[in-house]
């Protein structure tokens, strides 16, 4: 018996009213439908470096290596299945709960307490919504914690004291901010990001929807800054966002204007506003190279 012990999070999704699926639509397009939706989630869960562990009827078990990623991965999962057309009139709606935490894992399934609590904030999850634990919530950056809020304490068999839980903020309301960056709405208008490196001008949108930087004569955005890797970063315009991917060695570093500086390692972040990206050292190490970058909404 092979087990051993780490710190992972878990996470569950699974497709809310699949009972009403199968009545609406039969049983071989509701499998299908279902199906199709689980794929998504195993390959967003792959995107965040994160493992399925296991496919349960219509639910997913996935561990991630640290709670931003299992966010990041929830957020985005919704994102994508909430904007998928409906079936027949039927929407196909997820719900989503994880939590951080000692997991033992043993032939590559995990067991422990983090798995129970986990699938306990599965369970209180709504469609459309993504709940996790106070003390998971406070191991997010501070940028990421302003895109949560309380809904309750909760009391669970075997806890001494309660768990607070809270939801996390994954869409635009009139009072809360979004926790993946802000959400161009108006239907006249496509979002542009607008890039600047040595006087050079680039730009991301619905046409051009990616940009590669790096030192490679084959990247868009060329740098000979040795701190840089060959193919160091990539910019995805991701339906109306724009999400900084690292793929370096040593790391990107992100300021939003009015904001401290942010080090990607292996990690990604929706752009927001305006600010500079720095390839491989802070920006105050070399101040005379960077990207300049800044969105709007352009015609």
């Amino acid at each position: 018996m092979n087990t051993t012990q780490q710190e992972n999070a878990v996470l569950f999704a699974d497709v809310s009213g699949s009972t009403r699926l199968y009545e609406v639509l039969g049983d071989a397009r509701a499998f299908a439908a279902i199906d199709r939706c689980l794929s998504v989630l195993r390959s967003l869960t792959l995107a965040h470096a994160g493992r399925v562990v296991k496919t349960i009827g219509d639910e997913i078990m996935a561990v991630f290596p640290d709670p931003v990623s299992a966010a990041q991965a929830a957020c985005e999962m919704q994102m994508v299945v909430s904007a998928k057309p409906p079936i027949d009139g039927i929407h196909v709606f997820i719900r989503i709960g994880f939590h951080y935490g000692p997991v033992l894992e043993n032939d590559g399934d995990i067991f422990g307490d983090t798995v129970n609590i986990a699938a306990r904030m599965a369970e209180i999850a709504q469609a459309q919504q993504i709940i996790t634990t106070g003390a998971t919530v406070a191991l997010f950056p501070p940028i990421m914690r302003t895109g949560t809020r309380t809904l309750s304490s909760l009391s669970i068999k075997g806890k001494a004291d309660d768990i607070e839980v809270r939801e996390v903020i994954w869409h635009e309301s009139e009072d809360l901010t979004m926790m993946v960056g802000n959400t161009y709405t108006t239907q006249d208008c496509e979002p542009v990001l607008q890039l600047t490196h040595l006087r050079e001008a680039f730009i991301v949108n619905a046409t051009q929807p990616s940009i590669t930087i790096g030192r490679d004569e084959t990247a868009d955005i060329v740098t000979k800054n040795r701190s840089a890797s060959r193919m160091h970063a990539k910019i995805e315009r991701r339906r109306d966002k724009f999400i900084l991917v690292d793929l370096s060695s040593n790391g990107t570093y992100v300021t939003i204007n009015g904001e401290g500086e942010i080090q990607l390692r292996r990690e990604e972040m929706v752009l927001r506003e305006s600010g500079t990206i720095s390839l491989g050292h802070p920006y105050k190490k070399n101040p005379n190279e960077f990207i300049a970058f800044s969105i709007t909404n352009g015609l």
